[in-house]
């Protein structure tokens, strides 16, 4: 057995790619209509923040195949998300848009 067999398990089959591209149709969905409910205010943005954030992770764990790799690119890769939304986060504040 070489290194790549051990460090790849069973990738998905076509109709997982389907259920996950699906999710991502019904999260975008959710979140063109969330964006024309006026009565949530400011409070729009940690909702869509959140979905966001979940769809750029199902992206990464699937089509990107982190799930299936070795879990330290998936390490990276979590990181990088938390740190870039962090900062995103940080600047959003710093220019008061949660005021």
């Amino acid at each position: 057995m070489s290194d790549m067999d051990k460090t790849h398990s069973a990738h998905p089959s076509p109709r997982k790619y389907l259920m996950v591209a699906s999710a991502l149709v019904v999260l975008t969905a959710i979140e063109v209509g969330i964006f024309y409910v006026e009565s949530l205010g400011k409070g729009i943005i940690p909702i869509l923040f959140i979905l966001s954030a979940f769809k750029f992770a199902l992206v990464g764990m699937f089509y990107m195949h982190l799930r299936y790799d070795s879990r330290l690119f998936s390490i990276f890769f979590i990181t990088g998300l938390v740190l870039a939304s962090l900062v995103t986060l940080a600047l959003m504040t710093l220019f008061g848009m949660f005021n």
